[in-house]
């Protein structure tokens, strides 16, 4: 009975395999939807719809890296869709006044200085992390609206370059992939096999035995939130040309879905789990959730309420099953 008692449940299994290789039941989860969204249309599931989805989702995973690489640590980044947004805007106001090339620079500096200015907050001044980057993201709105009236009569320019990145295609495959795949490799590879990853799981785990262990936790908080300012600058780059506009608002709609593809993916928000993998994977769930409810031609209230309750409870049932391990 004691040798009984003692073997895990169904439940308990499934929570160890969402724990110890949580790719499993993600990737299930996205042929699942899949399947059901051919049955809801039967035919769609082709290459070019494949091949668009991976498109949407591209700009989405890249920036929940934001959210992927601060939650490791317990943290958030709220003003990542904030960045990405000055990042596209300021390129496509000063290509056309001072060349692509010099643009790009500027704006990838403005994405540095944002992640930096998030780095002294939480790093020095001990802002919560939530605070702390919605204070920047509001401020650099802000920033932003002082500088269209400045550019207002300038007109804009969409390098070539981004467009081709953005809406090109290669082989049936989006052009994107070609920054998304080298960029994806590089931070799963630096999470897991690099000093800087493993210290971004251990503050995350028990920051207060990093900090005994000798781990300068100010320096890793710099370079972390730098580091996110600068994938949201690149991420505001390629969604600029997707999108092929530049407004105030580009970016922003990603914000909250960019958290939800991490937490989906398995990332738990209280930092020391998960990995960007899944968040790749969570990305493109969400991006099929979108078109399952466009086919049901839902209203956006609709549209809203049914994709947050499938997010909460995705989430919910992920916390779950891991706390039974």
């Amino acid at each position: 009975m004691t040798a009984l008692a003692d073997q895990p449940t169904p439940l308990a299994r499934l929570g160890r395999l969402m724990v110890d290789w949580p790719l499993i039941p993600l990737t299930l989860l996205l042929f699942a939807l899949i399947g059901a969204l051919e049955i809801m249309q039967p035919g769609i599931v082709k290459a070019f719809w494949i091949s668009n989805t991976i498109k949407a989702a591209i700009p989405l995973a890249m920036l929940a890296a934001c959210q992927t690489l601060t939650m490791l640590t317990g943290g958030i980044d709220l003003s990542a869709g904030t960045v990405a947004t000055i990042a596209a805007f300021v390129t496509a106001t000063l290509a056309p006044l001072i060349g692509v090339p010099p643009a790009i620079a500027i704006a990838m500096t403005c994405a540095l200085a944002a992640g930096l200015v998030n780095g002294v907050g939480v790093a020095f001044f001990r802002v919560h992390p939530l605070i702390m980057t919605l204070g920047t993201g509001l401020i650099a709105t802000g920033c932003l609206l002082v500088y269209q009236r400045f550019v207002i009569s300038t007109g804009t320019l969409i390098p070539p370059s981004l467009v081709w990145l953005g809406t090109g295609r290669s082989f049936g495959l989006p052009n994107a992939l070609v920054v998304f795949l080298p960029f994806a490799a590089l931070v799963i590879w630096a999470q897991r096999r690099t000093g800087f990853g493993r210290l971004l799981y251990a503050i995350g785990a028990n920051e207060a035995a990093a900090r005994l262990s000798g781990v300068r936790v100010w320096q890793v908080h710099l370079a972390l939130y730098a580091l996110s300012g600068l994938i949201a600058g690149l991420t505001g780059l390629v969604y600029l040309g997707i999108v092929k506009t530049a407004s105030l608002s580009l970016a922003l709609p990603l914000d909250l879905p960019s958290v939800a593809a991490a937490v989906v993916g398995g990332t738990s928000i209280f930092g020391g789990r998960g990995g960007y993998g899944g968040t790749i994977i969570g990305a493109l769930i969400l991006t099929v959730l979108a078109t399952m409810l466009t086919l049901l031609q839902m209203p956006e209230g609709g549209r809203r309420i049914l994709f947050g309750a499938i997010i909460l409870a995705v989430t919910a049932l992920f916390i779950r099953l891991t706390d039974r391990t």
